[in-house]
């Protein structure tokens, strides 16, 4: 797949800016070489938009090559200023580890670890930053770069134009980066670092680094940054960023996410966060425009997402709690007890079911209504389901059970509850 590894990407959209693309072609066939991707831990979890990076990674290993993906234990102490227009809020010590491990548990999910050929490495620059002192990275690595060439990059540009300026902290975080991609240059045999487009300044930083104080030659690339078509930012939502740990984003969420996107930005979405061929995507996008209304790249799209990340078991139980509350066929109790961990759930004993008024007691019990009589009212004004069927009585009897236990009651279009009778 080597020879055709740069060709797969640029049909992805996945390449906007490269060092020279006949040297790194030529490196690439003479390989295998060693490629890493940096990733700041600014939360306990990666978004979306980390999975693009993550998932490029991959794609050089199946292609033979070796990934290495780094978590700045030392670069997140610092904050990078590339797409933002104010300082980051540095994360203390306890923060910061606790970041790592969470970021690591979802890359090692995601990028093979095991393969004797070209096993995936996780490295934390904290490991090789934290002794070295400001005397000795001023003589190794601030010596070889200028401070022309660091004000002209574009991340440090915008910010110096901008209201608040850019501080000395995160002014020195490109040389933090290039320092890296040396480091694992001289110990690791790396010869490539990826990124966003907004980290090729970054990122030839450390290229230069490597030629300057080495004298030996690196790689880069970078992909554009991924936007919604309706100008969102990729991977936001009203309710805030959109997650991979299932401990931030529910594996349904996530699902659902990726079924609600436009037509105009499924293909894209396929294209970089699928591991699928670009010939079954060109299939996929076929079929989808002859019946767009089935929205079949979307539920494609969520399906192999959630897989990735999460796992078939995951994506299964996504579908079926879809399929419990907007799916036009019967509710069976394997959809309702898909729901759970995902709507909130209440247990009430069997003799309490089989009271009399049991839905008005179910109806506040849960929260749905705030009191008996305001369950009255709105079972009197048809707002709430049994089972996704208008009700209107006061009680329901055990024959509207799904497998003898459970009930699947709404108030309205959103609020929902699993009620479980044991």
């Amino acid at each position: 797949m080597t020879e055709n590894l740069l060709a797969d990407l640029e049909a992805r959209g996945l390449i906007h800016n490269l060092t020279d693309r006949n040297e790194m072609q030529t490196a690439l066939d003479a390989g295998p070489i060693s490629v890493y991707y940096g990733i700041d831990p600014t939360a306990d979890s990666i978004h979306i938009g980390n999975l693009v990076g993550v998932l490029v990674l991959r794609r050089f290993q199946e292609a033979g090559h070796r990934p290495i993906a780094l978590v700045g234990g030392a670069t997140g102490m610092v904050g990078d200023p590339s797409g933002r227009s104010d300082e980051r809020s540095l994360l203390d010590a306890q923060t910061l580890t606790s970041n790592v491990a969470g970021i690591e548990a979802i890359l090692r999910g995601l990028l093979d670890f095991q393969s004797e050929s070209s096993a995936a490495m996780l490295v934390n620059n904290y490991d090789w930053t934290k002794e070295v002192t400001l005397l000795d990275f001023l003589r190794d690595v601030g010596k070889h770069a200028t401070v022309n060439q660091m004000v002209a990059k574009d991340s440090v540009k915008s910010r110096m134009d901008g209201e608040h300026g850019i501080s000395f902290t995160e002014f020195s975080y490109q040389l933090l980066q290039s320092f890296d991609f040396w480091w694992l240059h001289e110990n690791e045999g790396c010869t490539m670092q990826i990124g966003g487009s907004d980290q090729w300044g970054n990122i030839v930083g450390g290229t230069d680094l490597i030629r300057r104080r080495s004298s030996g030659s690196a790689h880069a690339l970078t992909w554009p940054l991924i936007t919604r078509s309706d100008g969102a930012k990729f991977g936001k939502t009203a309710d805030g960023t959109v997650w991979l740990s299932a401990d931030r984003t529910l594996p349904y969420d996530l699902h659902q996410y990726f079924l609600r996107v436009d037509d105009q930005d499924a293909r894209v979405m396929l294209l970089q966060l699928t591991m699928l061929p670009v010939f079954e995507i060109d299939e996929i996008m076929q079929e989808h425009e002859s019946a767009p209304e089935r929205r079949v790249a979307q539920g494609r799209l969520a399906d192999e997402v959630v897989t990735l990340v999460h796992g078939a078991e995951a994506t299964a139980q996504a579908n079926l709690a879809a399929a419990a509350l907007f799916g036009g066929d019967a509710l069976t109790g394997e959809m309702a007890e898909a729901l759970r961990g995902i709507a909130p759930e209440t247990t009430v004993s069997a003799a309490d079911f089989d009271g009399e008024q049991n839905l008005v007691t179910i109806l506040e019990q849960t929260g749905l209504c705030t009191s008996r009589s305001d369950a009255r009212r709105k079972l009197g004004e048809g707002q709430i389901s049994v089972n996704r069927h208008k009700y209107a009585d006061e009680a329901v009897d055990r024959d509207a059970l799904l497998d003898g236990k459970y009930l699947l009651v709404q108030r309205g279009k959103k609020a929902r509850h699993i009620v479980i009778v044991q």
